[in-house]
């Protein structure tokens, strides 16, 4: 992404951009990338989720023509996006030309979107997820897994999901690193066994995308730091399993501001660059079923 050489807030510009990256570069990203479209805008920082619900069908009359009535509502909800946050620095020319460019803002602003920015919004995720899901249904620790449980703990998850109609295809499958190398060894101990009964639970596995996610960012709640970054809440708990759906998450982001600042008089001869975003997780309380954690009781 070239810089201007002008001041120019190129927010939406650079919202796009980082959109388009978002699945590559965090391991939620496709759960940020789930944009809603019928969530709208009130302004930079307030959303209009949309909730629709409609009356079930009635019996038919060939001889007369029935009346019509209301058969659904429509209860817009506002909301306020919580997290606001910002970053900023400045650079001076000479160390620009003297990194041979290595320190220019493009490849600070790069550097800080991979290393802060986006392990943060991954923290944002999943803290969001589970405070959201623990109020709709509380969520509530299981059995230590291993090779002999594991694939049996996900089948678990996957009935509940099919009990409340959740679409079977897009299904995502989020594990810490440990989690992942059991699924894998599992599979391998049933596929060798030729168990048919457990042969199932395999091919249901297969029929999700499981995504490895390291143990720091599988924590069920994080802490912005109002300074400097994140980090783990002291009372997070380890999430070993997230099943999810994306059509459950209304994830919501939004550049107010980003800008890149010549060299003046006022900033001493340096190059400043600011941005600003206003971003939340929200989900569809009708659509929580979707959503599907699985916690390790304490030892």
């Amino acid at each position: 992404m070239a810089f201007v050489k002008q001041n120019l807030n190129y927010a939406k510009e650079y919202s796009q951009a980082l959109a388009q990256a978002y699945p590559y570069t965090l391991y939620f990203g496709a759960l940020w990338s789930a944009v809603k479209p019928d969530v709208k805008f009130l302004n930079n920082n307030t959303v209009i989720l949309p909730s629709l619900t409609v009356k079930g069908r009635a019996n038919g009359d060939r001889d007369t023509i029935g009346s019509f009535a209301r058969n659904f509502n429509n209860a817009e909800e506002s909301k306020t996006l919580k997290t606001h946050r910002t970053w900023n620095t400045l650079v001076h020319p000479r160390d620009i030309d003297e990194t041979n460019h290595v320190a220019s803002i493009q490849n600070i602003t790069k550097v800080m979107n991979e290393e802060q920015k986006f392990p943060e919004m991954d923290a944002e995720m999943i803290t969001a997820l589970f405070k959201l899901k623990n109020e709709k249904e509380a969520i509530t620790a299981d059995d230590v897994l291993t090779t002999a449980n594991v694939l049996t703990k996900f089948d678990a998850l996957m009935d509940k999901m099919d009990e409340k109609r959740v679409p079977a295809a897009g299904r995502l499958l989020y594990v810490d690193t440990f989690t992942k190398t059991l699924i894998d060894t599992a599979k391998d101990v049933v596929r060798q066994s030729g168990n048919q009964v457990l042969g199932r639970t395999v091919s249901r596995i297969d029929e999700v995308e499981v995504i490895g996610v390291p143990t720091s960012a599988m924590k069920s709640a994080y802490t912005l730091s109002a300074t400097d970054g994140f980090s783990v809440a002291e009372d997070a708990k380890d999430v070993k399993m997230l099943l999810v759906h994306p059509s459950a998450v209304i994830p919501v982001i939004t550049y107010d501001f980003a800008e890149l600042g010549l060299p003046s008089a006022l900033s001493q001869g340096k190059y400043t660059y600011f941005e600003e975003s206003f971003e939340d997780v929200f989900i569809y309380d009708k659509k929580h079923d979707g959503i599907q954690f699985y916690i390790e009781k304490s030892a």
